[in-house]
């Protein structure tokens, strides 16, 4: 045991891992301050208000991604490949803030019911944008394996998130529309600051030869991408439908509270994406994967019972009184979240092994089904917490059912 725990140590991967995940965590904390400044001073009626408009920006953001960073990391970072990155998200980015512009005001009536959020979710809008481009340049210093300038980038624009807050506090400005222009602006500034970093990317030329490659491997994860975004989000959108923006912004500290571990998740599979297609036989492969799914396990074993107690922490004498009541839901939330860790090497696989991403969409379209129903089922009879536990139960599903798959593969290989 003492052996493969050394091992694993001395592997390239695992010290790529340690650079992202200790940039992550950095970048975690300072948005952890950055959330927490938010949730005291806006109160939990804005606070929700604003966690629904964040929570906007990802979900269109995810979608109208259409699958370019996974193929980004896909194809390493090639430069006829990022040019052709670019233009389609900047394509999309012009889209989705043209056509949203005049299809926010229904919509929010019809799926939320709260003309309050109006104003706020147009801005969300350009927040796509913003996030498309920022993520445009992460996923390309990924994808070149430039770890610590990816840490960098990150913590900059989150401090530059964290900066725009104290200066609304300071001029006394502080309030929803304000803090989501400190939001959405903070990614252009680090998309700007990231092209000092890249290759000269956009000198290449006759980028559309590539066109056809690209968005064939696209497809499937455009399409995981729009269901598994949906998912991932229900239950913010079925607690803003079913309860009030006060009980959403309790809610939302809890999100906030773990969502460091998404970040975690995505940080340690970009370092492994490029090195699944590396491999040349099931044997290799296997031996990678093994000693990933041991180190995933043991952050997940130690992350559990040391977050509990750092975020009752937080909760109780950083937040405020009045956000008491998301304490039960984040300790269901930080399993739910445990689990998500422990599926990198499955759903890494599947994705940049095995080269199947279609799996995901039908795995993701059963999922979306399963949180649609029993989230409805729960919150409207438990409320927030019957949305963390939505979230727990999906999160097993989308673990056990593609682990099934890569087992089935692995011994198919082997017989």
């Amino acid at each position: 045991m003492r052996e493969t725990i050394t091992e694993i140590i001395l592997t390239r991967t695992f010290k790529d891992s340690a650079v992202s995940t200790f940039g992550t965590v950095a970048n975690g904390l300072l948005g952890v301050a950055y959330y927490i400044l938010m949730a005291r001073f806006l109160g939990p009626a804005d606070y929700g208000a604003f966690s629904v408009a964040v929570a906007a920006i990802a979900l269109i953001a995810s979608v109208a991604n259409i699958g370019i960073d996974t193929g980004i990391l896909r194809f390493r970072g090639e430069s006829k490949f990022l040019k052709l990155a670019l233009r389609l998200k900047i394509i999309s980015s012009l889209a989705v803030v043209i056509l949203g512009w005049f299809l926010v005001p229904p919509l929010t009536l019809i799926l939320f019911a709260k003309p309050e959020l109006v104003v706020p979710l147009r801005l969300a809008l350009l927040g796509v944008g913003t996030s498309l481009l920022f993520s445009f340049s992460t996923s390309a210093l990924q994808a070149l394996e430039k770890f610590w300038t990816w840490s960098f980038l990150n913590i900059f624009a989150n401090a530059m998130r964290l900066i725009s807050i104290l200066v609304l506090l300071a001029v006394g400005g502080l309030g929803v529309v304000a803090g989501l222009y400190g939001y959405v602006g903070a990614p252009l500034v680090g998309f700007l600051v990231g092209f000092f970093f890249l290759p000269r990317f956009w000198q290449q030329k006759n980028e559309n030869k590539v066109l056809k490659e690209f968005l064939n491997f696209n497809k499937w994860v455009a399409v995981f991408t729009l269901i598994a975004a949906v998912a991932a989000r229900m239950d913010i959108f079925l607690t803003t439908r079913l309860l009030t923006l006060a009980q959403v912004g309790i809610y939302s500290v809890a999100v906030s509270l773990t969502g460091f571990i998404s970040q975690i998740v995505l940080a340690l599979a970009s370092v492994v994406a490029p090195k699944l297609p590396r491999f040349t036989n099931h044997r290799e492969a296997i031996v990678f994967l093994k000693k990933l799914q041991l180190f995933v396990l043991g952050l997940s074993v130690a992350g559990v019972p040391a977050g509990i107690i750092i975020g009752r922490i937080l909760i109780s004498r950083v937040y405020g009184s009045q956000y008491l009541a998301s304490l039960a839901p984040f300790v269901i939330l930080l399993f739910a979240q445990a689990v998500f860790l422990v599926s990198i090497p499955v759903h890494t696989s599947i994705f940049y092994y095995f080269s199947k991403p279609k799996v995901f969409v039908f795995v993701g379209a059963l999922h979306l089904v399963l949180v649609s129903f029993l989230g409805w089922l729960l919150i409207s009879r438990f409320g927030y917490v019957g949305a963390a536990l939505t979230m727990l139960v999906g999160n097993i599903f989308n673990f056990i059912a593609p682990g099934i798959w890569v087992l089935k593969e692995f011994k198919k290989a082997q017989a």
